[in-house]
């Protein structure tokens, strides 16, 4: 049965007044977001218990995963007593915003500024990430009320970039997606970064021979290395 938008907020106790408040809590806390885009669902959601084992507390599902929306649903209702932030991502509309927190999506991403996504979201009050890449593009986010900037993409443009850009811009809670790895993380963070989101070298740990435990074991491995960084 589909959870209404109160339920997912208040719960079943009807607690719960700040559970945005507490959301991004979670995500400055953890420092980092798991970025779970997998082609198969029942591989994602292996890897998401195996990461939420390694002690992940933010995870993204993409909506790119066949059954996403049904997967946050799981998730959500396995996790959230235990202080676990499933999110959704590639959230590119208003009506998959809608779905998505309906099944009780704690957070939205998006790959780009998506106005629609984040009215949606904060009439809900739900997190946005919101995807950006140029300083204009950062700015216009945060003006449309992103809670937090996802700098998107970053392999080509990486850690100088980074650092040119928050430079000017410091304030802005900012969080690259792609590129990040256990040997890199604490470049930046040095580069003033606000947290990080990280995938392959976490979510894909299991495809040497498909011993999900590598997964648990990358996760444990790269969170340690964002708390050693943030010392």
């Amino acid at each position: 049965m589909r959870q209404s938008v109160k339920q997912v907020f208040l719960g079943p106790e009807g607690a719960g007044m700040f559970t945005k408040l507490a959301t991004l809590r979670t995500i400055e806390e953890s420092g980092a977001v798991l970025i779970v885009r997998l082609p198969d669902a029942d591989i994602a959601e292996r890897v998401a218990h195996a990461a939420i084992e390694g002690g992940f507390r933010a995870l993204e599902i993409t909506l790119s995963i066949p059954g996403a929306v049904d997967l946050v649903r799981r998730l959500d209702a396995r996790y959230a007593s235990d202080g676990v932030a499933v999110g959704a991502g590639t959230v590119l509309d208003g009506h998959a915003a809608y779905e998505c927190i309906r099944a009780g999506a704690r957070f939205l991403v998006s790959p780009q500024l998506n106005p629609e996504m984040i009215r949606v979201a904060n009439r809900y009050q739900v997190p946005t990430i919101s995807g950006a890449f140029t300083p204009t593009e950062l700015l216009e986010s945060a003006e449309a009320g992103a809670d937090i900037l996802k700098l998107f993409p970053t392999e080509g443009a990486g850690i100088p970039y980074a650092k040119a850009v928050l430079a000017p811009l410091a304030h802005l809670p900012i969080m690259p997606a792609g590129g990040v790895t256990t040997g890199n993380v604490a470049e930046w963070f040095a580069a003033g970064v606000a947290g990080v989101g990280v995938g392959s070298a976490v979510t894909k740990a299991w495809q040497p021979d498909g011993d999900f435990a590598r997964v648990t074991a990358a996760a444990h491995d790269f969170l340690a290395a964002v708390r050693d960084a943030r010392r």
